[in-house]
């Protein structure tokens, strides 16, 4: 016992754990070395207390995934050696489109569904969204692309989802709505439908999540006749974030995801 557990620290002392450093064009001073000097790079010196010859998985933004070794570490840089040779993994083939919440909780939807592989990503306005949800910053370009970086950290990929917002309800389900759903599924996750929620689809998936209170019936009537189809996850109402992850892993095939 006492062998194993020195032998489990020896390894340890090999590689320290990140789920994945992810990396940017801009960090490459040449074609198989980067140089940080942002959170990564304090994250790697102050928390994981890495040293020269750990090695940890890194990816590419948009790209390729493979490992990272140190090569100098300082208090004011990391460099590291970096091979990058496999494929990200797959995307799921879902849309989702969610009423625009509250801040805190747009922040763990933006998480959650980058985490789980979600393709596409929108948000919309409807009758019961707050107007003052829209003047947060955290939905500015900026802060959305920092967000989506640690989520896919945490899910060790590289590949974010693409992310918009819609302020007029009536003009996006009618003149875009068709178009985002056209070829595959569209469902409405609604307290009120009697239709339950399938499981494990494939293909193409659109999935709408209505605002705290639910969609008005002018709006499902509206999405119905943009062919969506209202279906109930049970006769419990959820939270915002907790709807998105239970319908998405309701969605996902068995395997697919890891915890």
């Amino acid at each position: 016992m006492i062998y194993d557990c020195l032998k489990y620290a020896e390894l340890l002392e090999e590689f320290f754990v990140v789920n994945l450093l992810l990396l940017e064009p801009s960090d490459f001073i040449s074609e198989s070395v980067v140089r940080i000097f942002d959170r990564r790079h304090i994250q790697l010196r102050d928390v994981i207390k890495a040293s020269p010859g750990k090695s940890c998985k890194a990816g590419l933004l948009n790209g390729k995934i493979g490992r990272a070794n140190v090569a100098v570490i300082t208090p004011e840089m990391t460099e590291l050696s970096v091979t990058l040779s496999e494929e990200p993994p797959p995307k799921l083939p879902v849309t989702l489109l969610v009423a625009l919440p509250r801040p805190k909780t747009f922040l763990k939807v933006l998480h959650t569904a980058t985490v789980m592989g979600v393709k596409r990503i929108l948000f919309f306005e409807s009758w019961k969204v707050d107007k003052s949800y829209w003047n947060t910053p955290l939905i500015k370009l900026d802060e959305v692309k920092q967000q989506l970086l640690l989520a896919l950290e945490q899910a060790m990929d590289t590949v974010p989802p693409q992310v918009d917002f819609r302020r007029r309800f009536k003009p996006f389900i009618e003149d875009e709505f068709p178009g985002i759903a056209d070829g595959g599924i569209a469902l409405i996750a609604h307290p009120g439908a009697t239709e339950p929620m399938p499981r494990y689809l494939s293909g193409k998936i659109t999935l709408l999540v209505g605002p705290e209170g639910g969609f008005t019936d002018y709006e499902i009537n509206l999405l119905k006749n943009n062919g969506a189809t209202p279906v109930s996850f049970g006769p419990r109402i959820m939270r915002t974030e907790f709807a998105v992850t239970a319908l998405l892993a309701g969605l996902t095939p068995p395997g697919e995801l890891q915890i």
